[in-house]
């Protein structure tokens, strides 16, 4: 593989809230960073080429897609705890509930100060699915919106199309049973040019697909607001999914999945929730717990950003705060897929 493995990448000096994703583009050798409201494009040794924002949103996850070299991430809009908390930090009061996967012509970002309304950079797809089970009682399956995405071959194939997979973020309520599965939903994006808009923040669009491609539930036991990050790896053909640990004390509360991609997934009865659905399979990787039957890791790190660099390598952040802002160090790790560790290089 043709490319500079840098052990070490930091970047800092933002105050728009903690970096939540990272996503590379090998061939051009760029680093971009979603730091919750902004977007970062740098080179691999940290230096800053772009920035794109005026998001009034949670710009979540992101991934690279080398086949429109774009950056997809997840972009949400809502009044709870951490929306509420985004939109009195920019004192808007004119934003509705909305749940969009937008792409950036990253091309085009090659200064400081851009507007992702105003610049041309950024479209908006809107998730209706999402948005029809955040918004009905109780939070259908405990949905707080979305989060991590990644795009990778459908699940029971060793490679082929590629498909953007969108997962949900789940409130971490001990109270309730129908929240201990993480929800990824399938989309094939190569008809989306027909839903992609610009995005005004003040008289959101709602233009995107009626339904997902297939919605597919893990069981996981509950977590703290479902998957962060999501990262597809050909190395394992696993999709790696990182979380903030779960506390019911009859799961183990990893704090990463491993979703084995080469496993099809299976018509099942879902726990806690009275319907069946897609259930897709763990792979046997890392520690198992023989009361739940299921495997996951205790690894600190891919909640705010994991690349796979492909080979077993990949990059993580390790996001921190001083007095410049908020910042990470992006680290370089080597996965045995024998014992499911990740050593720093």
């Amino acid at each position: 593989m043709n490319y500079p493995y840098v052990t070490q990448i930091n970047i800092s000096g933002f105050n728009t809230g903690h970096i939540q994703g990272i996503a590379i583009d090998t061939e051009r050798k760029y680093l971009y960073h979603s730091f919750t409201t902004c977007l970062v494009k740098t080179d691999l040794k940290g230096k800053v080429i772009g920035v794109v924002s005026g998001l009034a949103g949670h710009l979540g996850c992101i991934a690279f897609n080398p086949a429109d070299n774009k950056v997809y991430g997840s972009l949400e809009f809502k009044h709870d705890a951490i929306g509420s908390g985004i939109l009195s930090r920019l004192d808007r009061n004119d934003i509705l509930d909305g749940f969009y996967i937008v792409s950036f012509d990253v091309d085009k970002i090659d200064r400081p100060d851009m507007d992702a309304e105003k610049d041309g950079i950024m479209t908006a797809v809107f998730l209706k699915e999402v948005y029809d089970d955040y918004s009905a009682p109780n939070h259908r399956y405990g949905c707080s919106g979305i989060d991590g995405v990644t795009f990778a071959p459908a699940f029971g194939e060793n490679s082929g199309k590629q498909y953007l997979y969108v997962a949900y973020g789940v409130y971490g309520d001990i109270a309730r049973d129908d929240n201990d599965h993480q929800i990824i939903l399938q989309y094939d994006i190569s008809n989306w040019d027909q839903y992609a808009h610009m995005l005004n923040q003040s008289s959101m669009h709602r233009c995107g697909p009626e339904n997902p491609d297939a919605k597919y539930f893990l069981y996981t036991g509950n977590t703290t607001y479902g998957v962060q990050n999501l990262e597809y790896d050909s190395f394992s053909h696993t999709i790696l999914a990182a979380v903030y640990k779960g506390q019911k004390e009859a799961f183990p509360n990893y704090s990463m999945f491993f979703i084995d991609c080469s496993k099809a997934p299976k018509i099942a009865d879902l726990s806690g929730i009275s319907q069946q659905g897609e259930l897709l399979t763990l792979a046997s990787l890392g520690e198992y717990d023989s009361s739940t039957g299921s495997y996951g890791s205790r690894f600190p790190y891919g909640t705010t950003g994991m690349i796979s660099l492909g080979d077993g390598y990949f990059y993580f952040s390790q996001d921190y705060h001083d007095e410049t802002g908020y910042g990470s160090n992006i680290r370089l790790y080597r996965f045995d897929a024998e014992t499911a560790e990740f050593t720093p290089v």
